[in-house]
């Protein structure tokens, strides 16, 4: 990337950094937004991650100014914006359908903003040849988005918000309109982009992968309210409730007793699990501990049984088996009659097949408590 491309924002957009204060939002009677509070770092990438209908695009246009607050407040840069209008909030806004002007160029969609701010002509001609150069399209500036593929609009919607030198970039699902290898293309591309410029920037996404792939840190968000807030390797592995931990992914549980600090008896043995709250006022109490499938080592039958607390052990029959290329996804019928599943890299290594019996082992690091907070 050109070096006046990246001095296109890195540097050049005053005090970064989002804060959200107990923002409220509703439509009729519906609450979209139910005191949500957040802080977005300086350069950060944060992921607003959850299912249809949860308050993440609503979030992300709280910030832009396009959703009126009912109370809180939204800060950018330190500064309370809620009474600034959303073209002098210095925000770029990646839409989910792209939102280019079909009768404009390339070149004339990215100078919009520009234009619009008053920016002198050779100034602007120079800043949209280098947003497209950012974004790799060099030399298509003088096509209409009609004669541009999916992915070359999603580029040129990038190139419009990341023109006028934002603050903070807001992309609201960006690549949900691509094919998978197009999406794995312009993930690298916007990480990149990221890496480059350090622009503080939001990100909505319903996709697990994509947001733990890009993601400094992620949101959850349920119902309108925030329900997690950590690094993704945190949240998969050590979520704060069961609702972040189903939503991220896939896991596997079994029923516990806490008989002391990190030991918990369960139906297939008793393991020392580091990663359970402390035993006082517990003693004896019931949990559940989980596990992700890719945790699961699929063995013989008669493999030998683990040491005692360092391990738990499960008998089952293979239900189903899904090759995925470079893994390979086992559903497995354990002894308590759940289902478990079991994901397996090397899978030219992986000889079961349906109906085989397996046994199923766990390692006891790999297992931590689930919360139902």
């Amino acid at each position: 990337m050109a070096a006046s491309a990246a001095g296109m924002a890195r540097g050049e957009t005053g005090v970064n950094g989002v804060t959200l204060s107990g923002i409220v939002v509703r439509y009729g009677e519906v609450t979209a937004l139910d005191r949500v509070s957040l802080d977005v770092r300086k350069g950060e990438m944060f992921l607003l991650l959850g299912p249809s209908g949860c308050g993440k695009s609503t979030l992300l246009r709280a910030v832009a100014g396009f959703a009126a607050l009912e109370s809180g407040s939204v800060s950018i840069g330190g500064r309370i914006v809620n009474d600034v209008p959303p073209h002098l909030r210095n925000t770029g806004m990646v839409f989910q359908n792209y939102a280019l002007f079909p009768h404009l160029t390339a070149a004339e969609n990215v100078a919009f903003g520009l234009r619009s701010r008053g920016v002198p002509e050779a100034e602007r001609e120079s800043r949209v040849k280098d947003a497209l150069r950012m974004v790799g399209l060099e030399g298509l500036g003088g096509r209409k988005p009609g004669e541009l593929s999916g992915g070359q609009q999603q580029r040129v919607a990038l190139a419009r918000a990341l023109v006028i030198r934002p603050e903070v970039l807001l992309l609201d699902e960006p690549l949900s309109n691509l094919d998978a290898r197009l999406r794995m293309e312009m993930r690298e591309e916007i990480r990149h982009i990221h890496r480059s410029t350090g622009i503080t920037t939001l990100y909505v996404t319903h996709d697990q992968r994509e947001a733990m792939a890009l993601a400094d840190r992620i949101a959850v968000l349920d119902r309108g309210r925030v329900v997690a807030t950590g690094a993704p390797e945190e949240l998969y592995y050590d979520p704060p409730n069961r609702f972040a931990a189903s939503f991220l992914g896939d896991m596997n549980m079994v029923e516990g007793r806490l008989s002391g600090d990190g030991q918990v008896e369960t139906p297939f043995g008793t393991v020392r699990c580091a990663r359970v709250g402390p035993a006082a006022g517990r003693t004896g109490g019931r949990l559940r501990l989980f596990c992700r499938p890719e945790c699961v080592r699929l063995l013989p039958p008669d493999a030998p049984a683990p040491a005692e607390g360092e391990a738990i052990q499960v008998s089952g029959v293979v239900a189903a088996r899904a090759f995925q290329g470079d893994h390979c996804v086992f559903s497995v019928r354990i002894a308590t009659g759940e289902t478990w599943i079991a994901t397996t890299a090397s899978p030219r290594k992986i000889h079961f097949r349906e109906k085989d019996a397996v046994a199923c082992r766990v390692n006891a690091e790999d297992m931590a408590e689930l919360r139902d907070g």
